[in-house]
């Protein structure tokens, strides 16, 4: 059982890490490349390149709101 555990912690902190924002981010523009790859109908290297923005896209935005100022 804590070999279990052990693996289960591991894989967590290596996907989600310190930030879930990122982890979630990238995991939906996966989704999301999924979905187009399974309705059949895209040039791959738009598909690529489109993903490839998309991942940046969504690590910037949430680094940004990771950086935000605070209100008080």
């Amino acid at each position: 059982m804590r070999f279990l555990k052990g693996f289960y912690e591991f894989w967590y902190d290596f996907v989600i890490g310190d930030d879930w924002k990122i982890a979630a981010a990238v995991a939906a523009v996966l989704v999301a490349g999924f979905a187009i790859v399974r309705g059949g109908s895209y040039d791959p290297r738009v598909l690529t390149v489109g993903l490839a923005v998309a991942v940046a896209a969504a690590f910037t935005v949430a680094l940004l709101i990771d950086i935000r100022p605070k209100r008080t």
